[in-house]
């Protein structure tokens, strides 16, 4: 099971009153409910192995360099460092509640005395970790949890099987979807559901994530297509050619927005060749690395009901 950690904390923070305090006043709405919701997965799909992967770098230049609109509108302007003088020197900060920044922090914390594991790479953001991850698994199944549609992308059947669990309506009204439910629910074929729903969405555009798309082409009209020419390489061959069925209005559009695709096919699909650092083995833990340290933590932050719950769905005997 692979977990987007930034996706299932954000969800928890803001599912969850910030009433929800630690003894000393801190909000911890956000770690108690991402500790219920690991609980929760593991109850539910009793996976042998997890990982919580992270975004080491949630905005990549090598994707920014791109197409400078990505994620462009979630950004805060961090001015640069004292002494620096060159404004070029400001660093690009992800808009989050000020009370969710301490708690990524102590929700981390409790994975490490958990014994938990995490993955992330440099420069790069948690899907390209799901993605290498998801990519190089040959032996178990593959479960992806987000409430990020863009990983729908990692679907597949071979070598093994790989769905994502999408939770963007919340946990108890989660959906399974594998290559099957992603070609019917976005019409697009089935024999490459993945590959085509990443494609589909190039074609549509994606506002949350700043993304423009071809002028004038729909979710529809981009399923369809994909669907009536099987890859978007496919399709733009097609725009190059004359005397392809191609409508005069779509062919110009795709015209138009050929550098655009260009990029996009790296912005859109996720790495599977990143390199991830580890913080230990992905086997869930039978007992908390740290169980001292994990005692304290719920002293400090008043969270033993929750972590009462992560205990008995890991098997813990404490």
């Amino acid at each position: 099971m692979l977990l987007d950690g930034a996706s299932l904390w954000f969800r928890s923070f803001f599912a969850l009153p910030e009433k929800m305090t630690s003894p000393d006043g801190r909000p911890v709405n956000a770690v108690r409910g991402f500790v219920d919701t690991i609980a929760a997965l593991v109850t539910r799909e009793e996976p042998t192995r997890l990982v919580v992967c992270l975004d080491l770098d949630w905005r990549p230049t090598f994707r920014t360099d791109l197409i400078p609109s990505y994620k462009a509108h979630r950004v805060a302007e961090e001015a640069p460092h004292s002494g620096d003088s060159a404004a070029d020197d400001a660093v690009d900060v992800e808009v989050v509640p000020d009370t969710l920044t301490p708690q990524v922090d102590m929700i981390l914390e409790v994975l490490r005395c958990a014994g938990i594991a995490t993955s992330g790479a440099p420069g790069c953001e948690a899907d390209d970790v799901i993605g290498t991850l998801a990519y190089e698994e040959s032996t178990d199944p593959v479960i992806v949890v987000s409430g990020d549609r863009d990983l729908l992308q990692v679907v597949a059947d071979d070598p093994v099987a790989v769905r994502v669990l999408y939770v963007g309506r919340g946990l108890a009204k989660a959906e399974m979807m594998g290559p099957v439910e992603v070609a019917k629910k976005y019409a697009v074929p089935v024999e490459r559901a993945g590959m085509a729903y990443a494609e589909m969405s190039m074609l549509r555009g994606d506002s949350s994530d700043g993304l423009p798309g071809v002028s004038g082409i729909g979710e529809k009209t981009a399923a369809k297509l994909i669907t009536e020419y099987g890859t978007l390489d496919a399709l733009e061959a097609a725009a190059a050619d004359p005397g392809s069925s191609l409508t005069p209005r779509n062919r110009k559009a795709l015209l138009a927005a050929a550098d655009y695709l260009d990029a996009a096919r790296t912005v859109v699909f996720v790495k599977t060749d990143a390199e991830t650092i580890d913080s230990g083995a992905d086997l869930l833990p039978s007992e908390p690395a740290d169980p001292g340290g994990l005692a304290d933590l719920v002293d400090e932050l008043g969270i033993g009901a929750s972590v009462s719950r992560l205990s008995k769905a890991l098997g813990w005997t404490t």
